[in-house]
């Protein structure tokens, strides 16, 4: 124990909080020194940012991480990542891997795991990664069209503002508004409509309809071949007495047809006419009054 002095505990303490730190400092990136890991090696064209300790996703699932990053100087133009992931991991053979930037910035790495279950990458092998901006890829290419748009929504809102600004727009909403309040009252009235008058009118019309039917069955009873019968039966009547007054034979057919009838009706109603006349003028002749039995002459 006298090996043990003061200054020995010290550094033994101080060794241990350092090796402390470098394993939480690494935990927090997700590096875990205990845990066994598989490395590959990804190359690219350009990383696009992409740093150590940056996640690795297969399937939007976190697989690993980003280990290294170096450039690989005796093949210009390639940039090689060398990645770490779960042992159990199995990465098939044609499998490619893509750095997507994201939207609030950084860029991460997915694996894009390809269908081939016979064959897969070894320990070591390299698989080859491509760019992807992903979102943001998308958003550069709406740029060109977005700037196409700006002037026409320019003039948009230059006449939006001329349209506001138009003193002829307030009477448009005010007339708009007693529209609208006109179209409610009418759609009180017709509601009330809908609710009293309708179902009356609905009930006249279906005693209506019943009368009519009643009609109907009356109608139906009723025996049009003798009322047809009857019908001819006074036309043969009148035809019959039609022919009568045409007919010289008759009493009546003479007194129509016969002049010499009228003629002599005519004298003799001028006769009697004549002796009203006289009668009128000499009623001595005709009548006698006499109290004295002595006659007028």
């Amino acid at each position: 124990m006298k090996y043990l002095t003061k200054e020995v505990r010290i550094g033994i303490a101080g060794i241990a909080a350092l090796c402390i730190l470098v394993y939480g400092i690494n935990y927090l990136k997700g590096i875990h020194l205990f845990k066994p890991t598989s490395y590959f090696y990804v190359k690219f064209d350009q990383v696009n940012g992409l740093t150590k300790s940056s996640p690795v996703y297969a399937d939007g699932f976190r697989v690993g991480l980003v280990n290294d990053i170096y450039y690989d100087y005796e093949n210009p133009k390639n940039v090689i990542v060398e990645i770490d992931v779960d042992p159990e991991l199995r990465i098939p053979r044609g499998s490619t891997a893509e750095l997507a930037s994201e939207l609030m910035g950084g860029t991460k790495m997915n694996l894009l795991l390809a269908n081939n279950p016979r064959e897969k990458y070894l320990l070591g092998d390299t698989i080859q990664g491509y760019l992807s901006n992903g979102v943001m890829d998308k958003v550069t290419e709406m740029i060109p069209q977005i700037e196409k748009m700006l002037p026409k929504l320019d003039s948009i809102m230059s006449s939006l503002n001329s349209l506001l600004a138009d003193p002829a727009l307030p009477n448009t909403l005010h007339s708009m508004q007693n529209t609208m309040a006109n179209m409610e009252g009418t759609s009180r009235q017709l509601q009330k409509l809908m609710s009293t008058d309708i179902p009356q009118l609905t009930g006249k019309l279906n005693v209506i309809g019943d009368n009519f039917v009643n009609i109907s069955n009356n109608l139906k009873d009723t025996d049009y071949a003798a009322m047809l019968r009857k019908v001819d039966q006074t036309l043969a009547n009148v035809t019959t007495l039609t022919n009568q007054l045409n007919s010289k034979e008759g009493t009546v057919g003479l007194l129509l047809n016969d002049p010499s009838l009228y003629n002599s009706l005519n004298t003799t109603v001028n006769s009697a006419n004549s002796l009203l006349e006289d009668l009128k003028a000499h009623p001595k002749r005709y009548v006698h009054f006499s109290i004295f039995g002595k006659k007028d002459k």
